[in-house]
């Protein structure tokens, strides 16, 4: 019995080592950060405009396509000019046969004023002339008026876009019959620059009207999910009323979105910076994970050993988190392969450990 128990003994084998678990990190840091009020916001058009006709006809030629880039001016849609042409001739044609009705009458009542002094006409003649010539050129001025009025609507065949923007979805096609005044053609949005809209809790209202009698405020954007740097604007208004529904105040940013990242309609995250916190620890928001009694970082030990450690978030701003404690200035954090990991797990680093300052996504990346 003896023997196989050694026997037994000898048979076991050691078990194998953990690998260490590759991870990304980055440094944090302490710097000054901005005072940031967040929000959940919208992207609105700078302008919005619908396309109307102005007479009624049948569409010519469109001269955009959906979705283009149009300028001020640019011309969109042509409208059947014939029947309006025709409009006119005819005016003009009835305002030359007045004038010179026009013409004659004032020459006639002319020639019975110098009449009257040789006791040739009597003078109600030449009132009745005088009369009938301001009669005519009461006829000859409407005639214009009509006159004035065809060309304009000669003119308005041509529409063109009234903003610089982007051209929206065709709303009737060509060939297809609109209604003056009635018909939308299309909608042109402008888009550079762009409003983002938001609000805030009424509370926070005083502090964002004493900074501002100071300084501009900047607005800063981001796209949820989109790996890309926060588009920044500036605050352009606040509202004249809080909301007494909601105890909230909407306020606008302009943007001037050169690049057109910035959609209509588009939801994003806004942080309304309205002014400065020195002296903040610093790390990506991606080595902050959330246990069971709180926020929890690993932080990268001598030996490259992962050591759990339990922080105090004081806020978020964009990628980076701002620290109450917990982690210490230039300390190494883990920002990507956290669900790997345990208290004193083994790790090797995959990256160059970076400063929270020019590595604030590594763990996105």
């Amino acid at each position: 019995m003896a023997a196989l128990a050694g026997l037994c003994s000898c048979g076991k084998k050691a078990p194998a080592p953990v690998p260490p678990v590759p991870v990304a990190t980055a440094q944090a840091v302490t710097k000054t950060m901005p005072l940031a009020v967040e929000a959940m916001g919208s992207v609105e058009a700078y302008n919005s405009l619908e396309i109307i006709p102005r007479v009624s006809g049948q569409i010519l030629k469109l001269h955009f396509r959906e979705g283009d880039e149009v300028q001020k001016d640019a011309l969109l849609v042509t409208i059947d000019p014939a029947p309006f042409t025709e409009t006119l001739r005819e005016a003009a044609a009835r305002l030359a046969s007045d004038e010179a009705t026009l013409v004659f009458k004032i020459s006639e009542a002319e020639r019975k004023n110098r009449l009257i002094g040789e006791n040739g006409v009597s003078r109600s003649e030449f009132e009745k002339f005088r009369a009938e010539a301001d009669a005519q050129k009461d006829i000859v001025q409407a005639d214009r008026a009509v006159v004035e009025q065809a060309r304009l609507n000669v003119g308005y065949c041509s529409i063109c876009s009234p903003i610089p923007g982007r051209a929206g979805a065709y709303v009737v096609n060509q060939g297809g019959v609109v209604e003056a005044n009635k018909t939308t053609l299309l909608v042109v949005n402008q888009v550079k620059p762009v409003y983002v809209t938001f609000a805030i809790p009424e509370k926070i209202l005083p502090g964002i009207r004493t900074a501002q009698e100071k300084a501009v405020l900047t607005v800063e954007a981001r796209v949820p999910g989109v790996n890309a740097q926060p588009r920044q604007g500036r605050l352009t208004f606040i509202d004249n009323t809080v909301d007494p529904a909601t105890g909230m105040i909407r306020l606008k940013g302009t943007f001037d979105n050169t690049d057109a990242f910035l959609w209509p309609g588009l939801y994003v995250q806004v942080a309304l910076i309205i002014g400065e916190e020195p002296g903040a620890v610093v790390v990506p928001a991606s080595a902050v994970a959330k246990g069971p009694k709180g926020d929890l970082v690993f932080v990268v030990k001598v030996g490259g050993i992962a050591e759990l450690r339990a922080v105090q978030v004081r806020r978020t701003a964009g990628d980076e988190v701002i620290l109450d404690g917990g982690v210490s200035s230039g300390e190494t954090v883990v920002t990507d392969g956290l669900n790997k990991l345990k208290d004193g797990a083994a790790i090797v680093i995959a990256n160059t450990p970076a400063s929270a300052a020019t590595n604030a996504a590594s763990g996105a990346r």
